[in-house]
């Protein structure tokens, strides 16, 4: 049997591709088909023997590598609002860097892919058109609250089973009864919308919510001072 010749290069040895002009190091030594090849860097691709060069013996030009680390400020789930959207509210579903490089400028641009939580249409922003609402935490809870937002204007209906006392009232009991338990869930439920409407008022200051929250006020007045028998 043929004994295998010791490879040239060794892992963490500095060497130079000699076809880019490129610097990297030997982070893997494999054998195939009786000759060595070399992973540079942890990269995907091999390299022969002929291909690389110590850079202690290489007299070609050198080409700089450029390290560059990106800082992500939003990640997969995130729900955002974009700028010139109003009130809508996207999830992140996707994003990338896109490296521009010119003779006397160089910049890198962060793209987030979007999709409307309403109607999932899709869009693209960049980094600084966008604002965090939730993060992918509590992405969920939060679009759970988003049925409460989108059922602000219609009139509040109570739910529940108020049929489960301790005796059997008489019919005019009952029906008091029922006033105000239905009148207690409803300023409940009342609250919690104007709690969220404010928190995405002071967000985007779109008067849409303001709006909304005075409606919520109204309603809360009259249900408190009339016994909730007038309506907005």
């Amino acid at each position: 049997m043929e004994k295998r010749k010791q490879p040239k290069f060794h892992i963490g040895d500095t060497v130079v591709i000699t076809i880019y002009g490129t610097v990297g190091k030997v982070t893997d030594i494999k054998w195939l088909d009786g000759l060595h090849v070399y992973e540079i860097n942890k990269s995907e691709g091999l390299y022969l023997e002929t291909s690389l060069q110590r850079i202690s013996e290489y007299e070609g030009k050198l080409i700089e590598q450029e390290k560059i680390d990106i800082e992500y400020k939003y990640f997969f789930g995130d729900i955002v609002h974009v700028k010139g959207y109003d009130s809508d509210l996207f999830r992140v579903v996707g994003f990338r860097t896109e490296i521009w490089r010119y003779k006397e400028d160089a910049w890198e641009d962060v793209i987030y892919e979007l999709s409307r939580i309403h109607d999932g249409e899709w869009l693209e922003a960049g980094e600084e058109e966008l604002k965090l609402v939730a993060d992918s935490e509590s992405a969920d809870t939060f679009i759970q609250k988003l049925g409460f937002l989108f059922s602000a204007k219609k009139d509040v209906k109570p739910s529940g089973n108020l049929d489960i006392i301790s005796r059997q009232p008489r019919a005019g009991e009952k029906e008091e009864l029922r006033k105000i338990i239905s009148r207690r869930m409803t300023i409940d439920h009342l609250l919690d919308i104007y709690n969220d409407y404010r928190i995405l008022y002071k967000w985007f200051k779109d008067e849409e919510y303001a709006h909304v929250m005075r409606v919520i006020i109204r309603k809360l007045s009259m249900l408190v001072n009339n016994d909730g028998k007038s309506h907005v």
